[in-house]
C-alpha cells in the first residue's frame, strides 16, 4: 500500500495538470440538479435512467457507470442538504489536503471498483445487482477524513461535539450490521447470491479506502507495545546506519535531500524545505509538502 501512495504522489507530481479542482463541486451541484429534476418527473423514469444497472450496462446504456454518482441518496430536502453539505466539506478538506490529482484519482477508484464489482458478480452468477446512489463512495471519503483528522470536532445534530474518529467507528457498526441483515434477508427468502451481492457493495464502495489509507488504519491498529517498540527502533539504530548510506547515495546522485513520497530534490526544487521523520523506521527526508503527509516507514 505504502508503494501503491507514492506511486500516486510521484503521478501527480510529474503531471501536475491532472485532476479536477472542485470536483465535489461539480457532484453536489450536479446532485442538486438531478433532484429538483427529479421532483418534477412524477413516472421516476429520470432516477431509473440514472441508476447503475450491470445488465443495462451491458445492452449499451454506458453512461450509468458516471450518472449513478449524481443520484441522491435521500428524498428529504433537510437530509439531503445536511448531507451534500458534509460530503462538500470533507471533499474539499481531502483535495486541500491531497492536491486535486491525488483526490481524483481516489474518488475515480472508488466509482471504478463499485461497476468493476456489480459487473464481475453480474458475469459470474447472472444476477444484477443495481447501484442507486454513490452513498457508500461517499462514505469512503468520510473514512479518510476520519483518519486524517481523527480528533476533529463535529456539532451531531448541531449541538453535540463529537470526534470524527467515533463517528467513523459507529458508520463501521452500522456497515456490519447492514452485511448481516441483507444476509439474513437472502436466507429467510432464498435469494442468497443476490443479497450478498448487496451485502458487498458497502464493502467494495470503500475499497479505494483501504488502497489509500490501508497503511495510516493497520498503524493506529497496531498494539501499543509493536508501535513503541517499532518507534524505539527508528529512533535508535535504524536511523543513524541508514543515515550513512542515504548521504552516500544523495552525494553521489548531485543532491543532498530527496523526498520519498513525490520524490522531488533539492536540486529541483532549491526553495523547498526539506525535513526528516522521526517518526519513521530508518533515515527518511519530506518535502515541506509531504512531512505531515505520509506513511510512515515501519522497517
Amino acid at each position: 500500500m505504502r508503494k501503491l501512495d507514492q506511486a500516486v504522489e510521484r503521478f501527480c507530481w510529474n503531471h501536475p495538470r491532472f485532476g479536477i479542482p472542485r470536483l465535489m463541486m461539480y457532484v453536489v451541484g450536479g446532485t442538486i440538479l438531478v433532484y429538483l429534476v427529479a421532483m418534477m418527473d412524477t413516472t421516476g423514469r429520470l432516477l431509473s435512467l440514472l441508476r447503475f444497472d450491470p445488465q443495462l450496462f451491458c445492452r449499451g446504456q454506458v453512461w450509468r457507470m458516471v450518472t449513478y454518482v449524481f443520484v441522491p441518496n435521500s428524498t428529504g430536502v433537510l437530509w439531503l442538504a445536511i448531507s451534500l453539505y458534509f460530503y462538500y466539506f470533507i471533499g474539499n478538506s481531502l483535495e486541500n489536503a491531497w492536491g486535486a490529482g491525488r483526490f481524483t484519482i481516489y474518488y475515480l477508484t472508488g466509482m471504478a471498483l463499485t461497476v468493476v464489482y456489480t459487473l464481475v458478480f453480474y458475469w459470474i452468477t447472472g444476477i444484477s445487482v443495481p447501484v442507486s446512489s454513490a452513498f457508500y463512495l461517499n462514505m469512503s471519503m468520510f473514512f479518510a477524513f476520519a483518519t486524517l483528522w481523527p480528533d476533529q470536532r463535529v456539532l451531531l445534530f448541531f449541538f453535540i461535539p463529537v470526534k470524527m474518529k467515533w463517528l467513523a467507528w459507529v458508520d463501521v457498526a452500522m456497515f456490519a450490521l447492514e452485511f448481516i441483515q441483507q444476509l439474513a434477508l437472502g436466507i429467510r427468502y432464498g435469494q442468497v447470491l443476490l443479497a450478498l451481492g448487496l451485502a458487498l457493495i458497502p464493502v467494495v464502495a470503500v475499497g479505494n479506502y483501504l488502497l489509500f489509507c490501508g497503511q495510516w488504519l493497520f498503524d493506529y491498529l497496531r498494539p501499543s507495545g509493536v508501535r513503541s517498540r517499532v518507534a524505539q527502533r527508528a529512533k535508535t539504530i535504524q536511523f543513524k546506519q541508514a543515515a550513512k548510506k542515504v548521504q552516500t547515495q544523495q552525494k553521489s546522485q548531485g543532491y543532498t535531500r530527496r523526498c520519498e513520497v513525490c520524490g522531488r530534490t533539492d536540486r529541483d526544487s532549491p526553495q523547498m524545505d526539506f525535513r526528516y521523520c522521526s517518526r519513521c523506521a530508518g533515515f527518511h527526508c519530506f518535502c515541506a509538502d509531504h512531512i505531515n503527509n505520509h506513511i510512515h516507514f515501519t522497517e
